[in-house]
């Protein structure tokens, strides 16, 4: 393995491993945090559909850490899928309508965006 795709895979690997322990343990909070961050979930398949797709790419970021360079087009979405969630956090933040350990979450996965685009940048194929 090439030192830069040792980087990503390790970033990849990482990655998946921390989303697993911070997705996985959601599945059993809805009842705390209705609590904690009222009100209460109107829609819960919104909730649990959010965590089910999330934990899926977790397992996608595994894969990718087996074989940079076989799997290395699924980078890209995979950077997206980080956006997506980092944007948004922010924005909402931003219009008080989330929580501050929103944001932080929204601002983890911003730094996970660029460690992929970094990952994806120095995996690429060098001509010799």
């Amino acid at each position: 393995m090439k030192m830069r795709d040792s980087f990503a895979s390790r970033v990849f690997l990482v990655s998946g491993i921390y989303g697993v322990a911070v997705l996985f343990p959601q599945y059993f909070l809805e009842t705390r945090l209705a609590r904690d961050f009222p009100p209460a979930l109107t829609h819960p398949e919104h909730f649990y559909g959010f965590i089910g797709i999330a934990l899926a790419w977790q397992f996608v970021f595994l894969l990718i850490a087996r074989d940079v360079t076989k799997y290395r087009s699924l980078i890209l979405p995979a950077i997206l899928e980080k956006l997506s969630f980092g944007v948004a956090a922010l924005v909402l933040y931003a219009q008080s309508r989330a929580a501050g350990l929103v944001a932080l979450a929204g601002t983890i996965d911003l730094l996970w965006a660029a460690g992929f685009a970094l990952a994806f940048r120095l995996s690429r194929k060098v001509e010799a």
